[in-house]
């Protein structure tokens, strides 16, 4: 079932109702994969203002929290809720293909830039 931008991540049973799993060696910012209500959701894992991994925010429901200045990002679809972010994070697509969790990245319209900033423009913290 991978293909070829697919990244295997292995068996994720033993993920908890409401936790977060970092796999580091994706992408140029690592993917965080989160549980929340029976499924798995995948963004990654760097804040779109403030160059932050998103893993050391807090989940609450569908929300992921920067841990730096509070923007949340919805880790169904990457959406950001407002400011100080500008943009959404690029989504990860979860399937289970004989126990294994892989993640395939999705086109997502929330990470097009949208004119404010975003890593590198005019908002950029650090």
């Amino acid at each position: 079932m991978s293909g070829e931008d697919s990244h295997i991540l292995g068996n994720l049973d033993d993920l908890d109702e409401g936790s977060m799993r970092v796999f580091e060696d994706i992408g140029d910012y690592g993917i965080v994969v989160c549980k929340v209500n029976g499924e798995l959701f995948s963004l990654e894992d760097n804040c779109s203002h403030a160059d932050t991994p998103l893993s050391e925010g807090r989940l609450r429901s569908y929300n992921l929290t920067c841990p730096l200045h509070g923007t949340s990002f919805d880790v169904r679809t990457g959406e950001h809720s407002g400011p100080p972010a500008y943009q959404g994070v690029p989504c990860f697509r979860i399937n289970i293909d004989d126990g294994v969790a892989v993640a395939t990245p999705l086109n997502n319209k929330s990470n097009n830039d949208d004119g404010y900033g975003g890593i590198g423009g005019m908002f950029q913290t650090r």
